[in-house]
């Protein structure tokens, strides 16, 4: 049986997994570790209690050094990530990352790991949104060269990074197609008076208000017609179900880096 542990367990994403985990009830996997590293009342704590399910037997412990696992989830913040994961890469244990807001290089980091354990990395875990991103390709190859482009999407007033990790995978994808280069192309936001708008751009738009889960849009805009990709998520258990699935499917592969396009059979 592959023993899971999470990380961040006290935060809203990592009750969901918790809760996740639970539900799926596979004699495939099981919780067999639960962290977090800066909440010391709740050391001891069940985690199961903690996210709403009831006493599973499992105690939130303070670092990995405390608990017994193959495989991590991780959906903290940077910095603890890239923590978790030279630990795994230390110990050789798997993981699977749907932290977001990470720097070329830390990408780089994340990726010379899989070099020697297996890793999935996604910027967003949701089934639904990977089928966006599976669609994204064949419109941008039919509408991209004719239309505007533009990239909308809403949070909840406490995320940090902006725009979002999957707002900017939308718009590689977009740029892989099209075969340009998005840290050329890419425009953040407009204020004042400007040219008019160039076709080869793909326009950034976020908004963080309240407690929205995570709405993401794709415009193609050209003379006569608009074209939209929309999903909209209502839930944070749409992406811990997404990696559980994910966790399970890591199993057993060989080191590398894996998204959810490979989880999925989506990959080109």
């Amino acid at each position: 049986m592959l023993k899971i542990a999470i990380a961040g367990v006290a935060g809203r994403m990592g009750r969901a997994l918790i809760e996740a985990l639970h539900n799926a009830e596979s004699d495939r996997f099981a919780l067999t570790a639960a962290v977090h590293k800066t909440a010391s009342t709740l050391l001891g704590v069940d985690a199961g209690e903690l996210a709403g399910v009831g006493h599973i037997g499992v105690p939130v412990v303070a670092n990995l050094d405390d608990a017994d696992f193959d495989l991590l989830i991780d959906f903290t913040l940077v910095e603890p990530t890239l923590e978790h994961v030279a630990y795994c890469q230390a110990h050789a244990k798997s993981i699977v990352i749907g932290t977001t807001g990470f720097s070329e290089d830390e990408k780089a980091q994340i990726a010379a790991a899989a070099g020697t354990i297996p890793v999935i990395l996604a910027a967003n875990m949701s089934v639904g949104m990977n089928l966006c991103f599976h669609l994204l390709k064949q419109m941008s190859r039919v509408l991209g060269d004719d239309s505007d482009i533009e990239i909308i999407e809403a949070h909840h007033r406490h995320k940090v990074d902006s725009p979002s990790g999957t707002a900017m995978r939308l718009g590689e994808v977009i740029a892989d197609t099209l075969g340009r280069d998005l840290e050329q192309c890419a425009v953040y936001g407009r204020q004042g008076v400007s040219d008019a708008r160039s076709r080869d751009t793909i326009g950034f738009a976020t908004v963080r208000a309240g407690d929205v889960v995570g709405d993401h849009t794709v415009l193609f805009a050209s003379e006569g017609e608009r074209v939209e990709l929309t999903h909209k998520a209502s839930s944070r258990m749409t992406f811990a179900k997404g990696a559980v699935r994910a966790a399970a499917w890591l199993d057993g592969k060989p080191a590398g880096l894996y998204d959810m396009q490979d989880v999925l059979g989506f990959r080109d």
